[in-house]
């Protein structure tokens, strides 16, 4: 009863507080509508074929096409996102901007490339990693 409520909880805030992100969500998920999806601990994970690893929007996350470890802890990381948004809300824009930039400016890529950086050492990125294995138990990806 305990579990069902809290993902009932979890579902209404990312529905209401995280309405924004969940939205833009809710369009990437049809846009990769023909790609497998399945629930994990309350978010749409959508398995897609992107050149970048994962995408959080609310209640939808997105990770690689591969049934490994890695994936696995991609999945984690996107889902403490989640989290980001529940703690956020609207708010949660500024994260998407600094994870947006962190992943894509090619800067910051050489930045990675070069001096063997990783991608968990901007704080958001580390956060959500943080978070993902406080709320599963599970391995995330640093």
């Amino acid at each position: 009863m305990v579990h069902t409520l809290k993902r009932f909880f979890y579902i209404l805030l990312q529905c209401t507080w995280g309405l924004g992100q969940t939205a833009l969500g809710f369009f990437f998920f049809l846009a990769n509508i023909r790609c497998p999806h399945s629930v994990y601990r309350g978010c749409i994970d959508t398995q897609w074929k992107s050149p970048y690893a994962g995408l959080s929007l609310g209640l939808f996350i997105f990770t690689p096409q591969a049934d490994d470890e890695y994936t696995a802890q991609v999945r984690v990381h996107e889902f403490g996102h989640t989290f980001q948004s529940l703690m956020l809300g609207p708010l949660y824009s500024v994260v998407g901007i600094i994870s947006v930039t962190w992943a894509s400016l090619p800067y910051f890529q050489n930045v990675r490339e070069q001096k063997g950086v990783p991608y968990t050492a901007c704080f958001v990125e580390k956060w959500a990693s943080w978070l993902g294995e406080k709320v599963t138990g599970e391995q995330a990806v640093w």
